[in-house]
């Protein structure tokens, strides 16, 4: 079984989990934005076989994922509450989707996290952003060569569970 834990890894040593003290096991993807649609589409990547790290600017909704994803049947889901930890926890090159609301939002959280990312690292806003803000974004993270794409994601509360349209 995975284990399923909300951390701040800058507080632990690199190499540290919280209960075994061995080597973290680094995730497959992030998400971080955990409303409705971010928490549920985490949730139903975890329950498909991806372990995924989720993060959020306010650290309760962390706290509610992963204690949901405990509840759904111990999914392999752990919860970040800093940028930098987030990051840190996952797989090279990373995957990181953003489900936050479209605007400054996606420029604020993208800057946020992007200080912490290296080349070759994805983000994908799964916000249904307007197309010349995405141009914009892929270019200006060009420069730092991280890739950028944006996603589409349809289908509402059910649909980011059971089975979103995704549309990149």
């Amino acid at each position: 079984a995975s284990e399923v834990v909300t951390r701040n890894m800058a507080a632990e040593a690199p190499d540290a989990t919280p209960s075994e003290g061995g080597a973290a096991e680094l995730c497959d993807v992030g998400l971080y934005g955990l409303a409705v649609m971010g928490q549920n589409f985490a949730l139903n990547m975890a329950s498909h076989g991806f372990s995924v790290a989720v993060s959020n600017r306010s650290g309760p909704k962390v706290d509610t994922t992963v204690e949901r994803a405990k509840a759904e049947g111990d999914l392999p889901l752990q919860g970040f509450k800093d940028p930098a930890s987030f990051i840190k926890a996952l797989k090279a090159p990373r995957r990181v989707i953003l489900l936050v609301m479209a605007g400054k939002p996606v420029d604020d959280t993208i800057a946020l996290l992007s200080e912490h990312m290296d080349e070759g690292d994805l983000i994908i806003d799964g916000g249904n952003e307007w197309y010349p803000n995405s141009q914009r974004r892929a270019t200006e993270l060009e420069a730092k060569n991280i890739m950028f794409m944006g996603m589409g994601v349809s289908g509402g509360e059910e649909g980011a569970r059971n089975g979103p349209s995704l549309m990149p």
